[in-house]
């Protein structure tokens, strides 16, 4: 048995597993498991159970609500076409506030959904986060995952409550949906002279084409010695076996130098995390420190000084010989 592809050749089917047991006082997990053959292709082929609690409910109540704000703002927008609707959904948007309302509360037509929505889909974020983290803790885990998450919150965060905080104005805030997002990317950019040049956005990009790297290497190399049963990770990283030995033997030819079977995941997690730490710390200092980031580029040696393309013109009457026109 061994995987050769993006899906599993083989699917293993043994007595439903309903989880160890829970810590007296919790509430009782929901849906009996199953097994499907569809998500077996692709991952684990048993469904279920959930565990939802007070927190997961009140996270999905409070992202249904900003669901909600953003979908029926967005289908009014087109004047309630279910067919334009649908043609035009990538385009459609829901915007911030004006810039001439600041930091003030507008009225809903005129940006207040957009706080509203922001309110309720941040709301349901934290409360996942601190479900993630509940969780972890009462299986006895690290709290990695909820850390990890937080890393990408705080990307959320700066982009629709941090920086404009700090600007003074909701206007600087994030448009639901997905063309007018780009569209804000870009024009951030175009604003701020530039975001290529500001560093903790080279940074962002180099742990986010580091970590697609990382895990194409590490991906590569569990499925090249899966022969060898080198998807149990775990317990050949403390007794070592023919999979640990190839692997490392393997990256040592081709690089002189291997991560380890735990290391690896210690390289993967943190270039993730840091990809969108530094990429919210990046949009935090634009346009709050740094109001054109080539021209600070350009201050401090590392961005290129544009050539005069154009030499200035003279006029021909002030030329040494010419002749004054009457």
């Amino acid at each position: 048995m061994e995987y050769q592809n993006l899906f599993n050749r083989v699917q293993i089917e043994g007595p439903l597993h309903p989880g160890p047991p829970l810590a007296a006082g919790s509430e009782p997990r929901s849906f009996r498991p199953a097994f499907s053959w569809l998500l077996g292709v692709i991952g684990s082929n048993q469904v279920g159970p959930f565990y939802l609690g007070k927190l997961g409910i009140a996270s999905l109540i409070c992202g249904f609500i900003a669901f909600e704000i953003i979908g029926l703002n967005m289908f009014a927008s087109v004047g309630w076409d279910p067919v334009q609707f649908v043609r035009q959904l990538f385009w459609l948007g829901l915007q911030p506030p004006a810039p001439s309302w600041g930091l003030r509360i507008p009225p809903l037509n005129q940006g207040g959904w957009w706080l509203m929505a922001g309110f309720f889909l941040t709301a349901a974020i934290l409360l996942w986060w601190v479900r993630v983290y509940r969780r972890a803790r009462a299986l006895g885990m690290g709290t990695h995952v909820a850390w990890a998450f937080a890393s990408a919150i705080w990307l959320y965060l700066v982009d629709g409550f941090l920086r404009p905080l700090l600007m003074g104005s909701w206007s600087e805030g994030v448009p639901f949906g997905i063309f007018p997002h780009l569209d804000w990317t870009a024009s951030i950019s175009i604003r701020y002279g530039n975001l290529y040049y500001n560093p903790f956005h080279m940074l962002s990009i180099v742990f986010l084409y580091g970590s697609t790297l990382l895990f194409a290497m590490h991906g590569g190399t569990i499925l090249a010695t899966s022969r060898y049963w080198a998807e149990r990770e775990v317990e050949l990283a403390v007794d070592r076996g023919t999979a640990v030995e190839r692997g490392a033997l393997f990256w040592r030819w081709v690089m002189g130098f291997n991560a380890t079977f735990e290391s690896i995941h210690r390289w993967a997690l943190w270039f993730a995390i840091l990809c969108t730490l530094t990429g919210g710390i990046g949009i935090l200092l634009t346009g709050t420190v740094v109001d054109n980031w080539y021209l600070w580029g350009v201050k401090h040696g590392f961005a290129p000084q544009y050539p005069r393309v154009y030499a200035p013109i003279t006029d021909p009457g002030y030329l040494r010989g010419s002749v004054a026109q009457p």
